[in-house]
């Protein structure tokens, strides 16, 4: 911890001093981390688990690298066609977790503040755009952005693109879960192969982004064949680990790297199931994203004896499969069909879903700092869930800015949770 926040601090003043040396040094310390966690693992980590996090460094650093062969990119853009253009994408959260995990997060967080950015929109966002505003971060060719699933997408990207004056591409998912709009979106990204291969000089066939969604459906088979055995075993894990799926299952997807992890994981959850015993942890099902930089959480969950994340589902809702010999079709169900997309409803029966599928005995919604439409739904997916039988918490806090949050009052109220569902279970 020490070594991190000695590296936060001198990266805060060279940023100060030159941008573009801080950014470097970033580079440098990524790759460094990146190395010592490759030789160094976790051994308490399966296999699986180990390749995620070398995967989710190792794409931070190409982007860093190679900032002319990457993208600026929101969270649920295909990741099919990027991978075709031989294109590194990276989010705004995926950025963001990174630099938090340096510590500096509060100097992004200031500029923001000063440059006028409400202090209600969502951390992740504020963060990418303080780094944005520093020079730190670095400017690819283009970007590509959706409207699902943060409203601050409308606001992060249109300001980085007349700041930067960087050529973009808008995907605009209708609200309404229908065929029409499925119609309206596959458009839409065939024109984003056309935008594509006129930013990358890269021709990409329907023949080959074929082949890029038979492997997106490879992945998904894995993905759920493994989740089906980890309905009655368990891995040992950290909430980091469980937040390397959104990665995977978004702007990774149809990557060979996102298809080797899933067959890490499918042989992870099988080695388990024929060398543990079943496990009698408590089982609990995660809504929206995990607030794994925050102390009070990573001491009650990391690897721990008494309760075990059987999803999350931001993380399911991006491995589903689709017709491959119809990519754009098969592409744009995902996005409009998205649990992230159209009225409330949705968010509630992926959550049945989710707890359904792997046998969850209860649920956290985590209402993130800024996220207006998690924050809106919250109350309903819990309702629901309770008139299904299944104790469900809704927790306030920050997934990105740890002092966003109140330590001690997570912990409470986690902590009386978790002791509802031991007696509920005996």
């Amino acid at each position: 911890m020490d070594v991190i926040n000695t590296f936060g601090s001198v990266l805060q003043k060279e940023l100060r001093r030159d941008p573009d040396r801080a950014r470097k040094m970033l580079l440098t310390g990524f790759r460094a981390y990146g190395t010592w966690q490759h030789v160094h693992p976790d051994r308490r980590l399966a296999p699986s688990q180990d390749y995620a996090a070398d995967l989710s460094m190792n794409t931070m650093v190409r982007a860093l690298a190679h900032p002319e062969k990457s993208a600026m990119c929101s969270l649920f853009v295909p990741g099919e066609p990027l991978v075709c253009a031989g294109v590194t994408p990276y989010s705004v959260e995926a950025f963001s977790s990174f630099i938090s995990g340096t510590h500096i997060e509060k100097v992004f967080l200031n500029i923001t503040e000063e440059k006028g950015f409400p202090q209600t929109m969502c951390s992740f966002h504020r963060v990418f755009l303080g780094a944005a505003e520093s020079g730190l971060l670095p400017t690819p060719p283009f970007m590509v952005y959706t409207s699902l699933a943060c409203d601050a997408n409308l606001l992060t990207f249109p300001y980085i693109k007349r700041k930067r004056q960087m050529p973009s591409f808008f995907i605009d998912v209708p609200y309404d879960r229908n065929e029409e709009s499925v119609q309206d979106v596959a458009r839409q990204l065939r024109n984003l192969t056309e935008f594509l291969q006129d930013m990358t000089h890269r021709k990409i066939t329907d023949e080959q982004l074929t082949r890029t969604m038979m492997r997106s459906n490879r992945s998904v088979s894995n993905y759920q064949r493994a989740q089906q055995i980890l309905r009655s075993r368990d891995l040992p894990t950290h909430m980091t680990c469980d937040m390397y799926g959104v990665f995977t299952s978004r702007f990774l997807m149809g990557t060979k790297e996102t298809e080797k992890y899933t067959k890490l994981l499918l042989k992870d959850a099988e080695c388990a199931f024929k060398s543990n015993p079943e496990s009698r942890k408590l089982r609990i099902a995660w809504i929206h994203v995990m607030p794994f930089m925050q102390p009070s959480m990573r001491k009650l969950f990391n690897f721990s004896g008494q309760v075990y994340f059987t999803g999350c589902d931001i993380v399911d809702d991006g491995f589903q499969k689709g017709n491959p010999n119809k990519p754009y079709d098969m592409m744009a169900r995902r996005l409009v069909y998205s649990a992230y997309n159209g009225p409330a409803e949705g968010r509630i029966e992926a959550a049945r879903r989710l707890i359904r599928d792997t046998q969850a005995e209860g649920a956290v919604v985590f209402t993130h700092w800024g996220c207006k439409t998690t924050l809106g739904a919250s109350g309903l997916i819990r309702d629901a869930l309770e008139a299904d039988g299944i104790p469900t918490i809704v927790l306030d806090g920050d997934g990105c800015d740890p002092s966003n949050s109140s330590d001690g009052q997570m912990t409470t109220r986690m902590e009386a949770f978790i002791e509802m569902l031991k007696e509920k279970r005996q």
